[in-house]
């Protein structure tokens, strides 16, 4: 796919990932009065991923098109960070827990969906809105990983990356619990402390799949190993 394409592409997705913030934000639901406000939703905070790693790819065009055909090596050596910091926000970030959001809320939402996005939410965020919070983050990625290749990290140190993301959020939400007493998800109410830690365990695994199978991804679609 050309450049330019790409770079609008890019731009418009980015876009709409503002808007899809911006509409979020401007809400008044009680939750987002309560501790952690609207941090404390891994929705949120993935949209936030998407919103920074988007704005990440547009700077990489931006500062492609302006380099392109200059000799200053030191420019080179900024692009190359900006392009490093590209594909390593993609493989641990915006793949692993795009995929793993998309695929989680939509698999509990169809078992029951109260357990995850009780009807009451309905009062306050539109239908479209769930699908830009929930469903077309993978279309998104999905398109930005077959327009671009990306290098991935060591597989160690991916694995790494995203084992403490995947810790430091599941910590947030039981300091969460300890300060308020309520869980961040109904799910969580009717589970046992011995299944929460199973079902911590499993989320953590998970999410390291989805890092598993972007780099397998991203070397089919790009035939890098040959």
């Amino acid at each position: 796919m050309a450049l330019v394409p790409c770079q609008v592409l890019r731009a418009a997705i980015l876009l709409s990932y503002c808007s899809i913030l911006c509409n979020y934000k401007a809400i008044d639901m009680p939750a987002h009065q309560t501790y952690g406000g609207s941090w404390k939703f891994l929705t949120f905070i993935d949209l936030v991923i998407q919103a920074v790693f988007f704005g990440i790819c547009v700077l990489t065009d931006l500062s492609s098109l302006l380099t392109k055909g200059n000799d200053s090596q030191e420019q080179e050596r900024q692009l190359k960070k900006l392009i490093a910091l590209r594909d390593w926000v993609m493989a641990v970030l915006a793949f692993p827990v795009g995929v793993f959001v998309v695929t989680m809320f939509w698999s509990i939402y169809i078992y029951d969906r109260e357990l995850v996005y009780p009807k009451l939410l309905d009062n306050f965020i539109p239908a479209w809105l769930n699908h830009g919070m929930h469903t077309t983050v993978l279309p998104f990625v999905l398109i930005e990983m077959r327009t671009t290749h990306h290098q991935y990290p060591s597989r160690s140190c991916g694995l790494a990356a995203v084992c403490t993301f995947a810790v430091g959020y599941i910590l947030w939400v039981c300091w969460i619990h300890h300060v308020t007493g309520v869980w961040v998800y109904p799910l969580l109410e009717h589970l046992s402390p011995g299944v929460k830690i199973i079902f911590f365990a499993a989320v953590t695994v998970i999410i390291n799949i989805f890092y598993l199978v972007g780099e397998v991804l991203n070397n089919y679609i790009w035939d890098t190993q040959k």
